[in-house]
């Protein structure tokens, strides 16, 4: 059976994301009779036909004003396959969950209703996409019921978008016409738009890859947290990329303490002789070592300097302008570090990529800053593509996420010495 599928549906507000969610979970026959019977009753309360998108909407608030406020996980399986859904909200005041509900996503569907088009938060989710190097993507264009299945529309639609997508150097895998209402090439191929032949969007899901796990790659495990066991110290955390396998030699960052990995502890189950990308375990060392939350565990002669000064992408998202030398503190894995913006190169439009001002002097919500950012103490970081998770970080401000952001480059801390 193929691994499981996490993907992220973004869109403007009002496009049907909810809908589709729905229209999803009920042709998979993933409803239990009682909640179908839950979504029949509320949608007749409110004077409506079933309305599927109530699968999701499940606060009060919700159901009176049809929007979703906050990130939700939904589970379905189709073809011997299962799929994890990330709903994100579509309002601009809940990009930050947006971002939050993305970051775990190995593809996206964008969603574009036929008659409103493409919107400017449309173009700004599908830049956040790139941002978060989501690199599978299926562009629907829904509510074609009320734009008559006209291809024309689509056409127009399905150009706009891959112009878009090229632009910040992405590709649509498939642009599919659909009407989540009605169930148009949901999961089941619609005669009411004889002029299309590509996949369904559940076909095109089908499709997608789950991420190739890198048996040869570099290791990097964030540890999570440190816990007793009895006379074991365990340390916790995800397999972020690679192998760790009983005898291997690690260096743990920014200390570059070394000791070997004594066993794998998995709750409940028999201690593995090695654990592969993705899976979350607990490792003993076959001596004591200094470790701690943050500490990054490196295969030992693969491990790298923590950085001193980073070099990101990074979207703005408080009301309150973003300035060079303000003090914030960057979040990255399992690591927590104070830093200061030194300048902002470029400011840059989120939705439509114009460069605004070279040499900024401030962020503002939505826009997006390449900056440069000093840290108060070393963090284990690397561009993205290069160690996953380690390089993507968010920057909060009084424990509030104020922004998401990539690591390009980041220069060596070169005061540390060789690994104990």
């Amino acid at each position: 059976m193929a691994s499981a599928l996490p993907f992220v549906i973004v869109g403007h507000v009002d496009h049907g994301k909810s809908t589709l969610i729905g229209r999803l979970l009920y042709d998979t026959k993933s409803l239990s009779k009682d909640k179908m019977a839950e979504v029949e009753a509320m949608s007749a309360d409110l004077g409506r036909d079933t309305e599927l998108a109530f699968v999701l909407d499940s606060l009060e608030e919700e159901r009176s004003q049809n929007i979703t406020i906050e990130t939700t996980q939904v589970f379905f399986k189709s073809g011997g396959r299962q799929y994890v859904i990330i709903d994100a909200p579509g309002h601009v005041e809940f990009i930050k969950n947006m971002i939050t509900g993305a970051s775990q996503a190995e593809a996206a569907v964008v969603i574009v209703a036929a008659e409103e088009g493409i919107e400017e938060q449309t173009r700004r989710h599908s830049y956040v996409l790139g941002l978060l190097d989501i690199r599978q993507i299926a562009v629907v264009i829904n509510k074609m019921d009320k734009a008559g299945y006209g291809e024309a529309r689509f056409r127009e639609l399905a150009a706009g978008m891959e112009e878009f997508l090229a632009s910040i150097g992405r590709k649509a895998d498939a642009v599919i016409p659909i009407s989540a209402r009605e169930g148009d090439n949901v999961a089941r191929p619609s005669d009411r738009m004889p002029w299309y032949a590509g996949p369904t969007l559940l076909e095109q899901l089908a499709r997608f890859r789950t991420a190739e796990r890198d048996r040869g790659a570099g290791l990097r495990f964030p540890v999570q947290d440190v816990y007793k066991v009895g006379e074991k110290r365990v340390l916790a955390g995800r397999v972020e990329r690679g192998t760790v396998h009983v005898g291997q030699d690690l260096v743990f960052m920014p200390g570059r303490g070394r000791a070997k990995v004594k066993s794998i502890e998995i709750f409940l189950q028999d201690a593995p002789q090695k654990a592969e990308e993705g899976r979350s375990v607990g490792l003993t060392l076959d001596k004591p070592l200094f470790v701690e939350r943050g500490h990054v565990a490196f295969a030992a002669g693969e491990e790298h300097a923590p950085a001193g000064e980073v070099r990101a992408r990074i979207f703005w998202m408080s009301r309150e302008p973003f300035r060079p030398g303000e003090p914030l503190m960057l979040r990255c894995a399992t690591q927590s570090a104070a830093v200061k913006a030194v300048r902002i190169d470029r400011r840059i439009h989120s939705a439509t990529l114009e460069v605004l001002q070279e040499n900024a002097r401030s962020l503002g919500e939505n826009e997006v800053g390449e900056v440069v950012i000093t840290t108060q103490s070393p963090v284990v970081v690397e561009p993205l593509g290069a160690g996953g998770e380690l390089g993507r970080f968010v920057l909060t401000r009084r424990d509030d996420v104020v922004a998401g952001g990539i690591v390009w480059w980041a220069t060596k801390d070169s005061n540390l010495g060789p690994a104990d």
